[in-house]
């Protein structure tokens, strides 16, 4: 154990001489933040008042892992779950004389990423030094682009549903103040039983892109929606594969509370959420703790918080009074990144395929969720929501348009047996939609079967559980094995509808004194009758003939 408390004094030793160096005062240093600048200098907020009063006020910095064979500035793969330190180069294991050579293809999604969120795109960006000790991190530093980033000024339009029922889609926007490209550092695992920390370097110096949003929103419900919209976009991008539970999408959750209209209050934040649902909760619980805090008349400290899934709270990691140093300075091995608007503005004797074209990259976007969902709406005539949950839910889109064009049936009597039947089933036994038993075609079936009259829609429902429990089975077969066919035989509809009016004289006394609403009491009465079979138009018929 004394080799590395030695390798870390050398260290501490090497880091003043560095300072000596580089002397503070001939630094220029910008951090970044998703608050003002001067939030931090503001008087702690008074709880004079009513903590309904005060309000949550949320900005994110969101880590996408770039959807790329090899890393950032090394030729090292990249793979989930590799065996440990098998993906790592010369490079990422920051050994003397090796040198960073610039990824195109994280350039490019860096670019794309930031057209589809409306940013300007910098032609000419420059990387930076950050630097920090962590043990999974050998260099020492991170290479980032801090003093001038790829992408500014962007805006990430996002839905939610809210109204009396929350069935009316609202719609909200969070500006994104800059994209970056960075590594990512390796990974510390933690071995309590033999009280040691071995480190994976695979991680390491894997692309990064960091989204700095400001703080334009309120609650968890907002920040989750907003992160659940950047992660269709990503996806649809093909930019970030997205998934959080393997680390390819970390949020740092920046919260604090105010009174509107006066300055924000002292802001924590919650580092490495990788998940929506605890992105939620974790805000909601810091956002109700800082109103307690308050209203005790404490004071909010600016400190790192993390997570806890367990017991729904966050906890402290370590304050953030004394204000940390990472001595920037600008990357040294990498000349500045310069990307192209157009072939025209290519310098003579540069090849187009070996360049960043902003115009060539926007030509090539594909169809982003947000005009998806307003084609869904204009096509088929869905509601709003209807299409944000198709939408929000892979491979839904899909699905419904394969049953569409397999049906008779109109799209606004579709979309109820997608969203409400299938995706109900789906939840309930955790399935994507690709994992359904019931294929579209075979729900086109079942729906052309009571378009045409041959069931009823309680019927409908009933085959479908059928065809859910016994996959392989067709709509018709069920049908006919369980004798589930429409009762259209008018003799035996009439003798069923004489047996329910006379056993009901008070329903059919209302109906006759002018309220009709009392005839749908008896329908359902002739249907329970008939299992559900009865032609419900040749039903209406007679019982309005027999009460009138």
């Amino acid at each position: 154990m004394a080799a590395p408390c030695v390798a870390v004094s050398e260290l501490l030793h090497n880091m003043k001489q560095i300072s000596i160096l580089y002397p503070k005062t001939s630094l220029i240093i910008r951090r970044i933040s998703t608050t003002s600048s001067r939030c931090d200098s503001q008087p702690q907020l008074k709880a004079k008042s009513s903590p309904q009063q005060l309000v949550g006020v949320v900005g994110l910095e969101i880590h996408a892992q770039i959807n790329s064979s090899t890393k950032l500035f090394s030729g090292s793969p990249v793979r989930f779950s590799a065996p440990p330190n098998s993906l790592v180069s010369f490079f990422d294991a920051s050994l003397p004389g090796t040198l960073p050579v610039l990824n195109k293809r994280c350039v490019e999604a860096a670019v794309m990423t930031g057209l589809a969120l409306s940013c300007t795109i910098n032609t000419k960006s420059l990387f930076d030094r950050k630097h920090y000790f962590y043990a999974d991190l050998p260099a020492g530093y991170q290479i980032t682009q801090q003093r001038l980033p790829i992408a500014v000024d962007g805006t990430l339009t996002y839905g939610l549903l809210g109204g009396k029922k929350r069935g009316q889609m609202i719609r909200k926007n969070v500006h994104i103040k800059q994209i970056q490209l960075e590594q990512d550092s390796g990974k510390s695992l933690h071995d309590d039983v033999r009280s040691q920390t071995l480190v994976d370097l695979n991680r390491a110096g894997v692309g990064l892109m960091e989204l700095v949003m400001e703080p334009d929103m309120s609650c968890g419900e907002e920040a989750a929606a907003a992160v659940s919209e950047l992660q269709l976009i990503l996806q649809a991008l093909g930019t970030c594969q997205g998934n959080m539970s393997e680390g390819q999408m970390r949020v740092d959750a920046n919260v604090s509370v105010h009174r509107p209209g006066e300055p924000l209050g002292t802001r924590t934040e919650v580092k490495n959420i990788n998940s929506i649902r605890y992105l939620a909760k974790a805000i909601d619980f810091e956002i109700q703790r800082q109103i307690e805090v308050l209203r005790r008349g404490g004071k909010v400290q600016n400190e790192t918080r993390a997570y806890d899934s367990k017991s729904g709270e966050t906890i402290p990691m370590r304050d953030k009074e004394g204000l940390q140093d990472y001595r920037f300075m600008p990357e040294p091995n990498l000349p500045p990144l310069i990307v192209y608007e157009d072939n025209a503005s290519l310098p003579p004797g540069i090849d187009a395929c070996q360049a960043v074209v902003v115009q060539k990259i926007k030509e090539g976007l594909p169809e982003l969720p947000s005009v998806k969902r307003d084609r869904l709406v204009q096509m088929y005539g869905i509601l709003p929501e209807h299409s944000f949950t198709l939408v929000n839910e892979d491979g839904l889109v899909e699905y419904f348009e394969a049953v569409l064009k397999a049906t008779k049936k109109e799209p606004r009597k579709v979309i109820g047996w997608v969203t409400n039947e299938l995706l109900g089933l789906l939840k309930v036994q955790d399935l994507s939609v690709k994992q359904s038993p019931i294929a579209p075609s075979a729900l086109a079936e079942l729906l052309d079967l009571q378009e045409t009259g041959h069931i009823s829609s309680s019927v409908a429902k009933q085959v479908f559980q059928e065809m859910w429990r016994s996959s392989g089975k067709t709509a018709l077969q069920i049908i006919q094995e369980q004798d589930l066919g429409l009762v259209s035989d008018a003799a035996q509809l009439h003798s069923i509808c004489q047996k329910v009016v006379d056993s009901h004289p008070e329903e059919v006394f209302a109906i006759r004194n002018g309220n009709k609403k009392v005839l749908n009491k008896l329908m359902g009465l002739v249907q329970k009758e008939t299992k559900g079979r009865a032609d419900p138009v040749l039903v209406r018929d007679i019982l309005q003939e027999k009460t009138s």
